[in-house]
Formats: structure tokens, C-alpha cells, sequence
């Protein structure tokens, strides 16, 4: 599984729910908001003023040694 701008951030945090710990530790406070129903990473990246393309490699590095581990 593969996360793009254009993911929800609640199918993040479906995907792993340890996502939620590093959205958090990016300055992503709003994985527990009503807003992350409807709310695309990017889209919250831009309220929050953080570099996306610095979170999504981030997240998809996290979840590339998570696939490694299971192979």
C-alpha cells in the first residue's frame, strides 16, 4: 500500500493505526477531528503549514519496512 496527497486522512490512519502517532509527530494534531473524514493529506498539510512531500515519504518509507518485515 502505497499513501498519496490525495489520501483521506482517516484511510491513513485505516491503513496502520500507528500512522496516527507519526501525523501527530509531524504536526498533524487532526487524526482524532471530525475533519479527517473528508480531509486529504495535502489538504491538511496546507492548514497546518507542513511540507507534504516531507510527510509522504515519511509515512511511505514507514510503511515500506513494515512490508519488508512481513516478506
Amino acid at each position: 500500500m502505497k499513501v498519496t496527497k490525495d489520501t483521506l486522512i482517516i484511510d491513513i490512519i485505516r491503513i496502520d493505526r500507528n500512522l496516527a502517532g507519526l501525523l501527530m509527530g509531524h504536526g498533524l494534531h487532526c487524526v482524532g477531528c471530525m475533519m479527517a473524514n473528508n480531509e486529504t493529506l495535502e489538504e491538511a498539510c496546507q492548514v497546518h503549514d507542513i511540507d507534504v512531500d516531507f510527510l509522504l515519504n515519511d509515512i511511505n518509507t514507514y510503511l515500506s519496512s513494515i512490508q519488508a518485515l512481513k516478506d
